[in-house]
């Protein structure tokens, strides 16, 4: 059984100065390549239709290459997530992924509170890397 879902509570005229005045909204905007207005309008599109469900358009090889788009393959692919999962990609520690509960120096012998004190990190060697690389899927005839 599904629910339908609610509109706006506010009227579309304040929730589009809430939005224009909201710095997260222009930064949004600035980050998906939008004008503000245009991404406003956008939001309230979907805020006024609510069953609307957003469009997801994948684009073939060809095409993003015609708009100048070199498309990683597939391999490339499973490189870069191989290399976020061995912490490579060059984001060290930002301080941003910390808790509230990260331990202070010295606090050695005390309990974690995150509940990780006795879990190790998980290492990957290259052969199972290279045997996960084979499992990622090869594009079709036609699509390289």
């Amino acid at each position: 059984m599904s629910q339908k879902k609610s509109g706006p509570q506010l009227p579309i005229e304040n929730m589009r100065a809430k939005l224009l005045a909201d710095p997260d909204t222009r930064r949004i905007a600035g980050d998906v390549g939008m004008e503000l207005e245009d991404y406003v309008e956008m939001v309230l599109h979907y805020l006024r239709n609510p069953e609307q469900e957003p469009q997801l358009y994948v684009a073939p090889d060809e095409e993003l290459r015609a708009a100048g788009y070199n498309a990683p393959s597939s391999e490339q692919v499973g490189q870069f997530l191989l290399a976020g999962v061995r912490g490579e990609l060059g984001l060290g520690n930002v301080e941003a992924y910390k808790s509230q509960f990260e331990s202070p120096s010295g606090t050695q012998d005390k309990p974690s509170l995150r509940g990780d004190e006795d879990q190790e990190q998980v290492s990957v060697d290259d052969e199972t890397s290279q045997e996960l690389l084979k499992q990622v899927p090869k594009p079709r005839p036609g699509r390289m």
